[in-house]
Parts: structure tokens; C-alpha cells; sequence
């Protein structure tokens, strides 16, 4: 199974986005999926590693076990090999994704949209080319420093998903 298949399933998608930037046990996983039962994230850790999309990152023995903490492999898609069908699929997926995590988070006990400054925004800009690559840049100079950031003090973990596409061209006055 392709990589672009493994991904193509909710629970593993959110797997991957929980070990961005970071390294976890699979018990670890199945805490910050309280919704998903623990055989589930147990089989699709290994059906990520079986497809080389996770990477063993450590093994220690625990009570006679080894506890294995994962990190994803360093891989990137090749974008000019994507059909229109695999865009369309890619963004069913990370709607799908989305979905689930915001269902999670708003299905935990105490939660507080307000207080956790949750937003979704959606605006229409008018841009050429240029400006659009300008903007792309921007965003990049501003989110990329921050990826690096690791957990801790008093730091909280957020899922930042920004979408960009062309909407229907209207017609201009003139």
C-alpha cells in the first residue's frame, strides 16, 4: 500500500498529525485519541510503520515489553505526479481529519471554545500571481519558525490548517 493509501483513512491521518514535530509511544497515541479504541491505533501505527510512513524512533523494555515511540519518516508528496481525482481525495481526506479532530477536542470534558481562542475564517481576496506568491511566502515566513516548537511551559498543542484555492471567477465591472 502506497503512502497516499495508508492516508487515506480519518484515524490514520490523525495519527500522523499528532506525531508532527514530535516522537510518541502508541500508548501515548491512544491517550490523545480518547475517542478511538486501542486496538484501533495499535493496528494503524503498524499498518504506518509496515508502509514505511512511520520510523521507529526508540525502543526501551517496560515490564518485560518493548515499548516502541515512532516519529514520521521524513517524506514529501511530489505534487506534479497528483491527478485531479488525488487533490480531490487529499482534500476529502484532510476535511474528514479536520472533522474528527474538532469533534474530539469539543467532546472533551471542561471544554471552552472562547477561552481557547478557537477560529475559523473564511475570506475572498482578489490577488494576481504575484500577489498570491507574495502572500504564500508570508504565511510560510510566519507559521515555519513555529514548527519547531516543542511541547512545554506553557505551551499548547493547536491544529493550524490553512486551505487556498481559486474560487469561481465573477464577472468584473468594465
Amino acid at each position: 500500500m502506497t503512502a497516499r493509501e495508508l492516508l487515506a483513512h480519518p484515524v490514520r491521518m490523525r495519527i500522523v498529525h499528532a506525531l508532527r514535530g514530535r516522537a510518541l509511544t502508541t500508548g501515548r497515541l491512544c491517550e490523545l485519541l480518547p475517542d478511538v479504541s486501542k486496538a484501533m491505533v495499535y493496528r494503524h501505527v503498524e499498518a504506518l510503520a509496515a508502509g514505511e510512513v512511520l520510523e521507529v524512533a526508540e525502543e526501551r523494555r517496560v515490564r518485560g515489553a518493548v515499548e516502541r515511540t515512532f516519529r514520521l519518516r521524513d517524506a514529501t508528496i511530489d505534487t506534479e505526479d497528483l491527478t485531479v481525482d488525488d487533490y480531490r481525495r487529499g482534500f476529502d481526506l484532510a476535511m474528514a481529519t479536520l472533522l474528527a479532530e474538532f469533534t474530539a477536542y469539543l467532546d472533551r470534558d471542561g471544554v471552552d471554545p472562547t477561552a481557547d481562542l478557537v477560529g475559523f475564517r473564511q475570506h475572498a481576496i482578489w490577488l494576481s500571481r504575484p500577489e498570491l506568491e507574495e502572500l504564500i511566502a508570508d504565511l510560510r515566513k510566519v507559521i515555519v519558525p513555529r514548527l519547531g516548537n516543542g511541547p512545554g511551559g506553557d505551551r499548547s498543542r493547536y491544529l493550524l490548517s490553512p486551505i487556498l484555492f481559486p474560487g469561481e471567477a465573477l464577472p468584473t465591472d468594465g
